[in-house]
């Protein structure tokens, strides 16, 4: 069986990634993901961009080409943006709908597994201690709070434990992200060593000399 420590602690490190990630990032990603499957609308969502480009091209080339000059080649090159821009606007509508749709339920779940669930194990596993403290290292009042809310005197609650959880993995976060920075960051370049000329009249003083 799984620990209830461990589950906690992983609880606390999804919540942070995605605080971190954030969660329309993670939306786009999983979109971008469900496309790539054979779902209703990855056929859509892969002409979509084919039909954006090719309406771009046709404006283009439409903006170079004049009414009154050629008319023949500006009315054809109009009907084909117009049968483009209309098939792309058909799509776009029609994947924005679903679009919205997958963030709602994917947002969803994701509370649901995540915040939803620690909620459920807070409430259900209140008075169940995570670990005993030693008998006597501390003083009662501290003990109290480390059993906040029901859990025994002299045990830490599961409450106690996420907070105290999240703010390792905070810390660690901030500690990760400091030691990269300072490892990538570039070297300042040494500064080279200041020269001094002579003075052009005491290089003349000596040449005579």
């Amino acid at each position: 069986m799984i620990s209830l420590l461990l589950v906690v602690f992983v609880l606390q490190l999804l919540l942070h990634i995605i605080n971190t990630v954030g969660a329309s990032t993670i939306n786009q990603l999983l979109w971008i993901l469900y496309n790539k499957l054979p779902t209703p609308t990855s056929k859509a969502a892969q002409e979509q961009p084919k039909l954006k480009r090719e309406v771009l091209r046709l404006k283009r080339e439409l903006a170079g080409v004049s009414a009154q000059d050629d008319f023949a080649r500006w009315a054809k090159l109009r009907r084909q943006h117009d049968k483009a821009m209309a098939e792309f606007e058909k799509i776009d509508n029609s994947l924005r709908g679903f679009r919205t749709s997958f963030d709602t339920t994917v947002s969803t779940l994701r509370w649901l597994s995540t915040n939803g669930l620690r909620f459920l194990l807070q409430f259900w596993f209140a008075k169940q201690p995570m670990f005993w403290l030693p008998e006597g290292w501390l003083p009662g009042y501290v003990e109290w709070i480390l059993s906040f809310p029901r859990a025994p005197k002299g045990a830490v609650s599961i409450n106690v434990w996420g907070i105290a959880c999240g703010s390792v993995i905070g810390l660690a976060a901030e500690a990760i992200t400091a030691a990269n920075v300072l490892a990538t960051k570039a070297p300042a370049a040494k500064e080279k060593p200041q020269t001094f000329e002579a003075d052009p009249k005491q290089r003349e003083t000596k040449k005579e000399l």
